[in-house]
């Protein structure tokens, strides 16, 4: 893939809203389907939105030094002034322009995305305390909620309590269901409090900590912090309009039935990580009652 700032492509709208589209479809299809509710406008505005995360977070994930990580990202807040300038100089920025100026996204959410990249990059996310961890979801996922509020059109004065419960309920999933994969890495997004709980060395290399017999309580200890922010994004969707919320609570539909996965296979690390096939998305989001049946019970 060429890097955004060396990208060779015509630097013109249509091409950089096919190229946002294009990083959704390469990346997500559970977000895909979420926005397909969205009208053109709107499910445009969130596709730029994914790009903008998915491209600043390739750069935490990619490889390179520290240093080079860093600088990466540098160019990442000096690109979000140039759009706030109204002067993108990349193609997903260019896609965001208009989005930012029609739904008045706050630039701070996009320098906080990139300041939770920046923890990936500095290698700080590695067993960390509690309080950093819930920190580093609120950074790069937690954005992502609050910058989709507007265009969702979620104004309610409890909305940004539901997109951080939220935020931080799917983040805490992603991280019980990648365990694996992170530790190819040696990165470690567990936290020590909880390690150290069930009697776990957290200097331990990632790939150790994996084996470790009692890991499968730090797993449900973790599980059950991640139910308690579903629990309180559900406290807060009670006072929210669930029609404007409608592609966010697919999104929580499908994450809370990994986590139901997670729990039914007996918090196994080393597990294959739960894939849910599109029936399977299509019955929670149903179970959620974001959709209809097809059929009816006789009478």
């Amino acid at each position: 893939m060429i890097p955004p700032d060396t990208d060779t492509r015509p630097f013109d709208l249509p091409t950089a809203n096919a190229h946002v589209v294009e990083v959704v479809e390469r990346a997500s299809s559970s977000f895909s389907m979420g926005m397909k509710s969205l009208p053109p406008a709107e499910r445009q505005a969130m596709f730029a939105i994914y790009a903008f995360c998915r491209e600043v977070d390739d750069v935490a994930d990619d490889g390179g030094t520290t240093e080079q990580r860093l600088a990466a990202l540098t160019l990442w807040r000096q690109e979000v002034a140039l759009l706030y300038a109204g002067t993108p100089t990349r193609l997903t920025t260019l896609a965001l322009l208009e989005p930012v100026r029609r739904f008045k996204l706050p630039e701070a959410e996009f320098i906080a995305l990139i300041d939770g990249m920046e923890m990936d990059a500095r290698e700080t996310m590695r067993a960390p305390d509690m309080a950093t961890l819930i920190l580093y979801c609120r950074r790069v996922a937690g954005t992502a909620g609050l910058l989709s509020l507007p265009i969702f059109g979620a104004d309610e004065a409890e909305a940004p309590g539901f997109a951080i419960a939220l935020a931080n309920a799917l983040q805490l999933t992603n991280i019980l269901r990648d365990i694996a994969e992170d530790a190819e890495r040696d990165r470690l997004y567990l936290p020590r409090e909880l390690l150290v709980k069930h009697g776990i060395d957290p200097t331990l290399p990632a790939k150790a900590v994996i084996r470790q017999p009692a890991l499968s309580g730090v797993f449900r200890d973790l599980g059950n912090e991640a139910r308690g922010y579903y629990r309180e994004a559900d406290r807060a969707l009670v006072h929210c309009c669930r029609k404007r919320l409608r592609p966010a609570l697919l999104m929580m539909a499908i994450y809370e039935a990994i986590l139901n996965q997670l729990e039914r296979t007996g918090w196994r690390p080393n597990a294959p990580p739960p894939k849910l096939s599109k029936a399977a998305k299509l019955w929670a989001a149903l179970t959620r009652g974001l959709l209809r049946p097809a059929w009816r019970p006789s009478t």
